[in-house]
């Protein structure tokens, strides 16, 4: 189950029109019509990118009489965030390595150039 709710999140983050709308729904709960203001797509090509999101569990769309607010529901990407964090610390214990073994080479040439040159 885990797997699939990630999957579902990273394929709904796969869109750039729904990370804007992620976007914009983190600095508060909004309207349908609000969401699709900024964007140059009809009202029901927007309800399709809220439905994908909807699925992922990344945003709660409500009803409140005329007003249908939107609103974030930050726990998926707290849990694709630390699915990513296991690589991150992975890749930096790599360039730490690389890093280490670059400096190790240029010393061993600049001890080389003042000895005459050979390496």
């Amino acid at each position: 189950m885990q797997a699939d709710r990630l999957s579902a999140t990273f394929s709904a983050l796969a869109d750039p029109t729904r990370r804007a709308i992620l976007a914009r729904l983190a600095t508060g709960e909004v309207s349908v019509s609000e969401l699709a203001e900024p964007f140059a797509m009809s009202l029901p090509a927007v309800s399709k990118h809220l439905k994908v999101l909807e699925r992922a569990g990344l945003i709660e769309r409500g009803r409140a009489a005329q007003w249908r607010p939107c609103k974030l529901k930050p726990e998926p990407l707290k849990q694709a965030a630390g699915w990513i964090e296991q690589y991150r610390a992975f890749w930096e214990a790599r360039f730490d390595r690389l890093e280490a073994y670059l400096n190790d080479v240029q010393a061993k040439q600049g001890k080389g150039k003042r000895h005459g040159g050979k390496s």
